[in-house]
């Protein structure tokens, strides 16, 4: 392994730590999120309207955030980031205690969906680009893997640990400790996190700065093949595995039996955060596998499709249990080699940007299907909601086999 700087440490620490703050303070309420809207008065229709609203406030800012980050600075971005997600946790706090009508759930998931997407792309890019100003020559994909390690682990903690809470008090309280979490996490970027490898240009009219960083990206992103695939991917893929993610929280519990068992719910985030860990520690070895990226990717979808079927057609919790750590460990393995393969085919002026819009097309995928998928649970239940959702997910594997196609380089790994 290349020998490392001790300012590549450094990045590499920060890089870590804004992950386990940031993770840490999210998944505190991952595991009873749906539950909280269920409690606050909302059907499943309304309550994955309101993810679907968060969603539509990640596609609505994606891309306008992303170009911020370029231009202002990625500190700055994660900085307001931080800032937004604790003052609109605060607020769904708030509204939990009124039962808000979901108006009100609305305007607050939009502004979540903000923060949310202050942290994406721009996260990712600043680690890329100064670990390439410190001189590291590390893979891309170990660095990314620590990360993922540490975000399973903090994952692992906070949503056992928001369930047990939510459970021996109530499911407002993992709320305030997630806002104390984001304070810490806002004190630490402050004063360790710092724009290396890339230089702000502020000397530039914001508008025509925007427009022009926007033009270019989208040359080296949508106009540029495998990219496009990529992010057409996602688009089928993304709402799908936000519904199935928060959809487990009470089917679970109903398939436990015991409507009560908050800690049931939370085993879902806290299995799919060891899948996590767990695809850390063995990416690496599953590089050497593949010859190509897009092949991981594709195997990698199709045992996620099989799993969200087969969950949707089991009555036994124990087999739902088992193939909930097969979906998240398919699910996370693919991130870190995904991850490096788009960071490969964009340049760094406009990472943050490119990998915004990537964001982008996942979200607006949950944008239509989060409250459809909902309501089919409303009408029919989750077991055929869950099939459906494998059915629509299967529609990412021909862009996958499309990407495959364009032999990119970032698709070779050596």
């Amino acid at each position: 392994m290349p020998e490392l700087t001790e300012q590549a440490r450094g990045v590499q620490r920060t890089y870590l730590l804004l992950t386990l703050l940031s993770t840490l303070s999210a998944s505190f309420i991952w595991g009873i999120n749906t539950l909280f809207l269920l409690d606050a008065g909302l059907n499943n229709a309304g309550a994955f309207a309101a993810n679907a609203f968060f969603t539509a406030g990640m596609v609505i800012f994606e891309v306008p955030t992303g170009v911020f980050a370029d231009t202002r600075g990625r500190r700055s971005s994660y900085l307001l980031g931080a800032a937004t997600l604790l003052v609109s946790t605060l607020l769904y706090l708030a509204m939990w205690r009124m039962h808000a009508p979901l108006w009100g759930w609305a305007l607050a998931s939009v502004l979540l969906g903000l923060g949310f997407t202050f942290f994406s792309g721009a996260t990712e890019a600043w680690l890329v680009d100064a670990l390439a100003f410190t001189g590291s020559r590390e893979q891309l994909e170990p660095v990314l893997a620590k990360g993922q390690i540490v975000g399973g682990a903090a994952m692992l903690t906070g949503s056992v640990a928001g369930g047990v809470v939510a459970q021996m008090t109530n499911l407002g309280v993992p709320y305030i400790l997630r806002s104390v979490l984001l304070g810490f996490t806002l004190a630490a970027a402050f004063f360790l996190m710092k724009d290396l490898g890339f230089s702000p240009n502020r000397s530039k009219r914001p508008l025509s700065e925007l427009r022009r960083v926007a033009r270019a990206s989208l040359e080296n992103g949508w106009r540029n093949p495998p990219v496009r695939w990529l992010m057409l991917a996602g688009l089928c893929a993304g709402g799908v595995e936000i519904f199935a993610f928060y959809a487990l929280q009470p089917y679970l519990l109903e398939l436990y039996g015991d409507p009560g068992a908050f800690g049931i719910a939370g085993l879902a985030a806290a299995i799919v955060a060891g899948t996590e860990m767990l695809a850390g520690i063995i990416a690496a070895r599953m590089r050497r596998l593949f010859a190509r990226r897009t092949h991981a990717l594709i195997l990698a979808a199709l045992l996620g499709i099989a799993s969200l079927a087969l969950l949707g057609v089991t009555s036994s919790f124990w087999v739902a249990i088992a193939l909930l750590v097969v979906w998240g460990l398919t699910f996370s393995v693919s991130v870190p080699i995904r991850q490096a393969y788009i960071n490969g085919l964009i340049p760094s002026e406009q990472r943050a940007t490119v990998l915004s819009f990537d964001n982008l097309m996942a979200s607006a995928g949950g944008v239509a299907a989060q409250p459809a998928l909902g309501r089919v649970a409303d009408m029919r239940g989750y077991p055929v909601a869950y099939v459906l959702s494998a059915f629509i997910q299967l529609g990412a594997v021909p862009f996958l086999l499309l990407a495959r196609r364009e032999r990119a380089a970032a698709d070779r790994i050596e």
